[in-house]
């Protein structure tokens, strides 16, 4: 039997444990702060549910085949008492987060060749401790090789979707490309749909560009599709649409995920040479809101 820990049961790392619990040859362990009994998610194929061994004290983890970090980026240092105790001599570590840093952010925690970066686009949100609602289908992607190939065997018997790609690094910015622009509804607290107009088009095109330039710089491809697709979604999205996690996040009073998001592109843009006026004025602008957020 394969075992499997999961650091940061919340929306995503509750998902992917509900999903895996279904498959008897998984052994699923969760890592959390507080205990709760059992998974309740909603999927668009039913409701699951799950009753993994809910751990919360890292003393009282053993290693694992696997373990999965799932929690929010600006959490990284917060893991490594549980991995210092999960990961053993063979173990491999799944980093589920957002941004284009996951392997960069772990390798003074874990060693590099046994990181597995891991791109997901799974819409999920948790009302409760292991209540979640999974609003459509996810799908994953990891660098190809080994590690990547076993890890989408682990999701060979659920229907969250998993590939291993050759080209990773154009995967995860494609994504960061498509999710940049969220930090406009997260500073104005308002879909963007409903006040759409050629400027704040102006805006949201500079923010992406800028990212997809970026992206290109460290080796990515992003077609320009990328960038117009984008403007389509934000220029459709109806006023009380969610804008993805850093709007809810802000929302709820909680820390957000700027630097991963937004603040990156910044901070790479700079090492290439590259302008980013846009993402550089509105990282700054949410930071002076008064909201919790990171540094970069």
């Amino acid at each position: 039997m394969t075992s499997v820990a999961i650091i940061g049961p919340g929306a995503i790392g509750g998902t992917l444990a509900a999903w895996l619990a279904q498959d008897p040859a998984l052994s699923i362990t969760l890592c959390a702060r507080t205990p709760f009994s059992g998974l309740h998610v909603e999927t668009p194929d039913g409701t699951l549910t799950a009753s993994p061994l809910v751990l919360t004290d890292p003393a009282d983890a053993v290693a694992m085949d696997w373990v999965l970090v799932c929690t929010k980026t600006y959490d990284v240092e917060a893991t490594k008492v549980w991995l210092d105790r999960l990961v053993g001599p063979h173990t491999r570590v799944a980093i589920v987060q957002n941004g284009v840093e996951h392997v960069k952010l772990f390798a003074h925690l874990v060693p590099a060749e046994r990181i597995v970066p891991v791109m997901i686009n799974l819409p999920a949100a948790r009302s409760a401790p292991g209540r979640i609602v999974q609003h459509r289908d996810g799908f994953m992607s990891v660098p190809a090789g080994r590690n990547g190939e076993d890890f989408v065997a682990l999701f060979a018997n659920t229907k969250v979707a998993a590939t291993a790609d050759a080209d990773f690094v154009s995967q995860i910015w494609i994504k960061l490309t498509g999710n940049c622009g969220t930090i406009v509804p997260a500073l104005t607290l308002r879909a963007t749909g409903p006040v759409w107009s050629e400027e704040l088009e102006a805006i949201m095109r500079g923010l992406l560009e800028e990212c997809a330039t970026v992206g290109r710089a460290e080796g990515a491809q992003v077609p320009a599709s990328v960038i117009d697709d984008a403007i389509e979604r934000f220029r459709n999205a109806p006023e009380g649409s969610s804008a993805g996690s850093i709007h809810a996040d802000r929302l709820a009073g909680h820390q957000m995920e700027i630097d991963a998001r937004n603040g990156v592109i910044v901070r790479l843009g700079k090492q290439h040479g590259i302008p980013t006026p846009m993402n550089a004025l509105l990282v700054t602008l949410l930071g002076a809101s008064g909201s919790p957020w990171v540094t970069a």
